[in-house]
């Protein structure tokens, strides 16, 4: 199979311009560094451990957020999408805090929890909860309602008829949401690494400006980069592979 380059034309012509501007008017920049020596920086760190180490917390810390940001997104939804009556006294509950900026519970966080992963952990899932629980129950509003007639009209236990029936309905928009969530989560735990918490690919993003390393600094934001693409591109394929599963079974 063809390999389509046209793609990667303008990022290596832009990598090729700051290159040459690093090594000429921009030489001695403590703001910039050419694309060569944020490579050297790169292997530095991979050998010494520091990027495995600092990229694992924060895979760790945003993934752990976004499950338990996810789950209980995924449950307030259900069942608001689900009953009338509980949607209608959450309302206002949801409105007042789903505009809140996540980092905003930062110093919150760290008085609750202190530095480390769970303070992280605490201002991601806050971050995933709001979407998943939005369009969870978008998603459950839209089901069928002669489903639902039917899981009533078999006297479903609430587990049987979300497993059943709502479940498997709402399984393609869920994916969407994930796919949403995954990034706000990735952005958040980097975020409050840079603004709090000395661990992970934030903070080392932060240390490496601070020591005016201006090529180390550009390895670690074209790695947080491409971590991002490449969790981006496995939520996406996931969630091409459950809807050919779901097609396949739906044709069956």
């Amino acid at each position: 199979m063809a390999i389509n380059f046209r793609p990667f034309v303008f990022p290596a012509v832009l990598l090729g311009a700051l290159e040459w501007w690093a090594r000429t008017t921009g030489k001695g920049s403590d703001a910039l560094a050419p694309p060569s020596a944020a490579v050297r920086a790169f292997g530095g760190a991979l050998a010494d451990g520091s990027l495995l180490a600092a990229t694992g917390f924060t895979l760790g810390s945003a993934a752990l957020g976004l499950l338990i940001g996810a789950l209980g997104g995924l449950g307030l939804g259900t069942l608001l999408g689900l009953s009338r009556r509980a949607a209608r006294l959450a309302s206002l509950s949801v409105e007042v805090a789903r505009p809140v900026p996540s980092v905003a519970l930062i110093p919150l966080a760290m008085l609750v929890f202190g530095f480390g992963l769970r303070m992280e952990i605490s201002v991601v899932a806050f971050a995933c909860l709001w979407p998943m629980l939005v369009l969870t129950q978008a998603a459950v509003l839209q089901v069928e309602p002669r489903l639902l007639e039917v899981a009533h009209a078999l006297q479903l236990s609430p587990l049987a008829r979300f497993t059943k029936i709502v479940g498997p309905a709402i399984v393609p928009r869920l994916f969407v949401a994930l796919r949403l969530c995954v990034a706000i989560a990735l952005v958040v735990a980097v975020t409050v690494e840079i603004a709090a918490n000395p661990h992970g690919m934030g903070y080392a993003l932060i240390i490496a400006q601070q020591s005016l390393d201006p090529a180390l600094m550009l390895a670690w934001l074209a790695w947080i980069g491409g971590v991002g693409f490449a969790i981006n591109a496995a939520a996406l394929a996931l969630q091409r592979y459950v809807a050919r599963r779901m097609g396949a079974e739906g044709a069956a």
